[in-house]
């Protein structure tokens, strides 16, 4: 007799929960990437439909019983590990009633869906409409997950999307690079004004760079037997480990920005594929935060995709696809990679003002669902910051400044922090493979690139959830998160420090 029965009771019930959530996930990717425009509202339905269906199974009042029958039962570390964060997943589930759910769901959809022709038109009276609508939801959700957890409603959507962060440790950390930053942007800017660039000549077509994107996911080591890149409005990826499905999104006077955001995807493509096999359909199986989830994109887009070295593995891929011309030599490519300038798209941004965008949209957003702020402040706001971090007008310019993302309009409220979390936790890992792994940038130059694959592999993807977010940082790097690392790394590849 099995000395275990209420944990594989459990475990059947949450496989049953993934393998719907499958669906869900294709269903969402084909929203974004192929459905035509006429059947949002059906979709939208369908979605909101699923999501109340997942939301009744996964509050079924009989796993209350077996998550304490479970914890009294004869359980090993990882058994133990798995049941920690199906306790999670019920708690937050429970907080949340299914109307709420549905309505959420169908609300994002339409927001999110009407934004993709609004934003191209800079109509934010249009998209500000939806999003009142999309923020009252998001701040009944942070009330009753504030109310289940003790955490302040900010910090109750945070811990969804970074399990165990709290705003002030947001605030200390970006309280600091607030510090630093703008002084690393004027000295990196001034010193490349002095460099000589040779700007590339397009135009470039999307066939050639679609091309050069799939060559260079295969040097990266992506499984196309396991996924796949598409187009739309936004990148993202999504589907699951089995079936990742990627997007990028073209522009043909630039090849640039949809080969880094490609790479970038990749990143988070690889840590799904990654992610091991016979733990598939348990919470513990999942990706352990989506600030570990951008340490993996952004590992692959800027620890190793703007590496001097990746520079001349990737010249001749881009000279066989794009044609050949001067501007793709090794170093002035490198010199495209690693350019500064302040911009108005954080997507497109460079990795030196990137984290300025984020702190831009977290000093917004944690007060608008505070309700200390309403929508209609956001314009005002995100010019004054900008102004301040990157000295740009964005007065009128919806498209480019608070319309350009698509988070809000899909209800993703927290998720903004964990792009510089991200940031800080890939220079982390990266530093602690070169303490272990001398010489590792020439052998990058050689094109070993597996040893940073098999050390991702092993430190994190492999992982799961099995440790907390501090637990998995520590055992990868041997220290908790240090921003430092980050500081060090700006300053080492930009400035020569």
């Amino acid at each position: 007799m099995n000395s275990t029965p209420a944990y594989l009771d459990l475990c059947r019930r949450h496989q049953r929960l993934y393998r719907l959530n499958h669906l869900q996930a294709i269903a969402s990717w084909d929203q974004s990437a192929n459905m035509p425009a006429k059947g949002n509202e059906a979709r939208s339905l369908a979605l909101a439909e699923m999501g109340g269906l997942l939301h009744e199974m996964a509050t079924d009042p009989a796993l209350e019983g077996l998550l304490s029958a479970a914890a009294a039962e004869p359980l090993g570390e990882v058994e133990q590990a798995s049941l920690r964060e199906m306790q999670r997943v019920w708690r937050a589930s429970n907080a949340l009633p299914p109307s709420l759910v549905e309505a959420k769901s169908l609300a994002n959809s339409r927001c999110e869906h009407a934004w993709r022709s609004q934003r191209p038109a800079n109509d934010w009276p249009g998209y500000l409409e939806n999003l009142r609508e999309v923020v009252r939801l998001a701040r009944e959700e942070a009330g009753l997950l504030s109310q289940s957890s003790g955490l302040s409603p900010y910090d109750a959507l945070l811990d969804r999307y970074e399990p165990g962060m709290r705003s002030s440790e947001i605030d200390r950390v970006f309280g600091e690079l607030r510090q630093w930053l703008p002084g690393l942007i004027r000295e990196v800017t001034a010193r490349q004004a002095t460099e000589a660039v040779i700007e590339p000549t397009g135009p470039f077509t999307q066939a050639a760079q679609k091309a050069l994107g799939h060559e260079v996911m295969q040097l990266l080591g992506f499984d196309f037997e396991a996924g796949r890149l598409d187009e739309s409005a936004h990148p993202f990826c999504g589907g699951v480990p089995e079936d990742v499905r990627m997007t990028t999104r073209y522009r043909e006077d630039s090849f640039l920005p949809a080969l880094m955001g490609t790479i970038h995807e990749t990143g988070h493509g690889r840590y799904e594929q990654g992610l091991r096999r016979d733990w598939l359909g348990l919470p513990i199986a999942e990706a352990r935060s989506m600030g570990l989830h951008e340490s993996q994109s952004l590992s692959f887009e800027m620890q190793l995709g703007s590496h001097p070295a990746f520079a001349r593995l990737l010249s001749p891929l881009v000279g066989r696809h794009l044609g050949e011309q001067p501007a793709f030599e090794p170093g002035n490519l490198q010199r495209l990679l690693t350019r500064v300038a302040p911009g108005y798209i954080r997507v497109d941004a460079d990795e030196v003002t990137y984290p300025a965008h984020v702190i831009l949209r977290y000093e917004i957003e944690r007060p608008l669902i505070e309700g200390r702020i309403e929508c209609e402040d956001i314009p005002a706001l995100w010019d004054a910051r900008m102004q301040e971090l990157l000295g740009l007008d964005t007065r009128g310019n919806y498209k480019d400044g608070c319309m350009q993302d698509v988070h809000w309009g899909a209800g993703l409220f927290g998720y903004f922090p964990c792009y510089t979390l991200g940031a800080m936790y890939a220079a982390q890992f990266f530093a602690a493979m070169r303490r272990e792994t001398p010489g590792l940038d020439q052998r990058i130059a050689a094109g070993e690139l597996g040893l940073v694959f098999d050390w991702l592999r092993e430190r994190i993807w492999t992982q799961g959830s099995r440790w907390t977010t501090p637990e998995l940082v520590q055992r990868a790097s041997g220290e908790p998160l240090n921003p430092a690392h980050f500081k060090a790394h700006l300053r080492q590849r930009y400035l020569g420090d």
